[in-house]
């Protein structure tokens, strides 16, 4: 028999002890922060008062919006404080609370870029029946389906991986992830690990087919027009969607590809710095500026805006 002191607290070794670095990375990390949540806090407040962005793919990327605030939120602050006041600890709920949330919310985002090509497979390849098809109750359905499969995945592993033994208390990345947590257990997680594995591929495989799926048909569709014009157009309101599914998969997989044992963590750690900073805020960008309904709503909004303070 053993005698176990129960983990209270972690720390978090962060990215670098340099003190420069730590500069650098804590105001490239703020501004991107402040971007992203202001950005996609605009594109929420642009579909709820403007008319012309009531159709099902504006209701989709609202609650993208609403994810990516969640998901950079979940991660990023913490880190931020962690810098600016040097304290790297972090308790044991809190660190089970970030790991859970971080998973619930990025993992919701798979589900949704999958819904959201769906959207796109039927406003191509289903024109004259998208508004019948794609019916506000519908979408919802959709979106609360999204948020349910990602929990029914996640939950069970969760709970049973709850208030493990751990033989150490320092974690060696800038936030709660699993991996990091698994290797400083001391306890039997075999189980965790698998279901872990199993539940993460289960939610690429299922959105990557609905993906590949969709534009394999939209891009079948397309290329049926008879006009050049009409192709460049169709292809033009999916070029959004498809550069953030890009960007969102491409990132997961370049994690997923593992490098020497020596570079593996450095490596992950630089690639979840960017993707849990940069990409919510390039999703802003990439569908602001290659939307022209969105372009219009925000310019009608800052005029209005205008004209209420002039008065």
């Amino acid at each position: 028999m053993r005698n176990h002191t129960p983990v209270v607290s972690f720390i978090l070794l962060g990215l670098t002890d340099d003190l420069q670095m730590q500069i650098l990375i804590f105001t490239f990390l703020l501004i991107t922060y402040i971007l992203s949540i202001a950005g996609n806090l605009i594109i929420i407040i642009l579909i709820l008062v403007d008319s012309h962005l009531k159709s099902a793919m504006y209701y989709f990327l609202q609650n993208f919006s609403f994810l990516d605030i969640s998901f950079t939120s979940a991660c990023i602050p913490r880190f931020l404080y962690s810098i600016s006041t040097g304290d790297r600890s972090i308790t044991y709920n809190a660190c089970v609370a970030q790991l859970f949330f971080t998973y619930v919310f990025g993992m919701t985002e798979f589900f949704l870029l999958a819904t959201m090509s769906y959207d796109r497979y039927v406003a191509i390849c289903k024109p004259l029946h998208y508004m019948t098809i794609m019916n506000h109750r519908f979408c919802k359905m959709l979106t609360f389906c999204c948020w349910m499969t990602t929990f029914l995945i996640i939950f069970p592993p969760f709970c049973l991986g709850l208030n493990p033994e751990f033989c150490d208390s320092v974690i060696d990345h800038f936030l709660c992830d699993v991996n990091p947590l698994l290797k400083i257990s001391c306890s039997d997680l075999w189980l965790i690990e698998e279901m872990t594995l199993v539940g993460s591929v289960l939610i690429y495989i299922m959105t990557v087919i609905c993906v590949v799926l969709s534009y394999t048909f939209i891009i079948r569709t397309v290329l049926r027009f008879p006009s050049a014009q009409q192709r460049t157009k169709a292809f033009s309101t999916c070029s959004s969607h498809f550069i953030v599914v890009s960007i969102t998969y491409g990132s997961c997989i370049f994690v997923s590809i593992k490098p020497s044992s020596k570079d593996e963590l450095a490596i992950n750690k630089e690639v979840v710095i960017l993707m849990t900073s940069i990409s919510p805020m390039l999703n802003l960008f990439i569908y602001t500026l290659r939307n022209k309904q969105v372009k219009c709503a925000f310019n009608d909004l800052v005029k209005r805006i205008l004209l209420v303070s002039k008065s």
